[in-house]
Formats: C-alpha cells, structure tokens, sequence
C-alpha cells in the first residue's frame, strides 16, 4: 500500500467553439483549495486508445484522464495526485461513472464534446493557458498547430513550449491535444502515442463526414 492508498498556421480555418468543456473555466481553482475537497476516486480503463487512468473528485470534476500502460506509470501519477491533490485516492467509487460513460461514447463516436466539468489542479499556469485556449478554440474535427495556439496565447515564439505543455497534459482525449498538429500536417508528439493521435483523429474526421 503507497502514500496514495489505492487498492490492488492553420491547417483549416477555426470556428468559435460555443464550449469545449462545460464549467471548464470555473475548474480552473487553485491547487491549495483541491485539497480541502474530500477523497478522490480512480479507476483505469482500457480503451481503443489505450489504458487511461481516470481520477476525479466525488463530485465529479475530473482531475486526470491520462495514458498509463503499466502499473508503474500508475502508482507515479497517483502518488503525484496524492502529493499535489489529496492524500485519499480510493479505487472505484462515485465521481467517475458519468466521465466513463461519456468517454465510451465519445470513443464509439456517439459524443462529439465531453460535459464533465475538470479540474486542473495539476497543470502548471501556462498550461492552464494553452489548454484553455485549446478547448475554447478547437471544435471536434479540426486541427491547429502549434504555433497557431502558441499565436493565439500572444507568444508566437512558444511553439516548442506549447508542445511540452501538451505533452504533458493531465486531461488526455477530454481536453483535445490530440488535435494539435505540425506545422505541416504531420503527427508528432503525443502521450498516447501517434497510433494513437491518429485513431483519434480519424474517429473525429469521420464524425463530421457524418454530419453532412
């Protein structure tokens, strides 16, 4: 048992995104308050992208959605969330089925924006700011690069920090990184993998096809 004590230029032209993430900009709280907010719960998911570890707060705000593919990679961000969050992660529990549900149905292609509200508590402030910017600006099925959001934060010269920052992105698939590309087009730099980055975004592309 660990200090955690858990069990066994564009490529296309942007539209405005009415919402990325509903109540995504009240999450934003600092990390001192997170820790008064009561146990967090866990759980890991295999997914068609990968095994993702999910933790969120009883109340459902979610505070990670992030590619873990062993044990190991699971007890370190767990023992990171138990350091910057809370002490109290449990497995299992209330807070996460509605954040499951919706990722199932996002993955099957069902969902197009996530509803959960989060909580990024574990992003530093100038990835606050790029992943805002990300999820305000950035609708299902189109891509930026990084440099059109290092423009869009007011730093053209911060694509390769903007990469980093989204590398490092504790909320995975919910606040979409996966749709930030090269300046090319190419697929570079992503957590889960470019097999990843791609299922993603062709699970996205073929979204929108069907809309029309």
């Amino acid at each position: 048992m660990t200090a955690t004590q858990h069990s066994p230029d564009l490529p296309r032209s942007l539209d405005p995104l009415e919402s990325a993430l509903a109540g995504f900009a009240p999450a934003i709280r600092p990390p001192a308050l997170d820790r008064l907010a009561g146990d967090l719960r866990y759980v890991v998911a295999d997914t068609a992208v990968g095994r993702l570890l999910l933790t969120a707060h009883t109340d459902g705000r979610l505070l990670t959605c992030l590619y873990a593919p062993d044990d190991e990679q699971v007890d370190a961000a767990l023992d990171r969330v138990a350091r910057q969050v809370s002490p109290s992660v449990l497995r299992g529990g209330p807070g996460l089925d509605d954040v499951r549900r919706q990722l199932d149905e996002y993955l099957a292609g069902r969902r197009q924006r996530f509803d959960t509200p989060v909580d990024l508590a574990l992003a530093t402030p100038f990835q606050r700011e790029v992943l805002g910017r990300l999820a305000e600006t950035v609708p299902y099925g189109r891509t930026v690069s990084y440099g059109g959001i290092a423009r869009a934060i007011g730093r053209p010269a911060a694509s390769r920090a903007v990469g980093g920052a989204l590398n490092h992105n504790p909320l995975c698939v919910v606040v979409p990184c996966h749709r930030v590309v090269a300046s090319s087009g190419a697929l570079t730099g992503y957590a889960g993998g470019i097999d990843a980055k791609r299922h993603l975004l062709a699970l996205e592309a073929a979204g929108t096809l069907d809309l029309h």
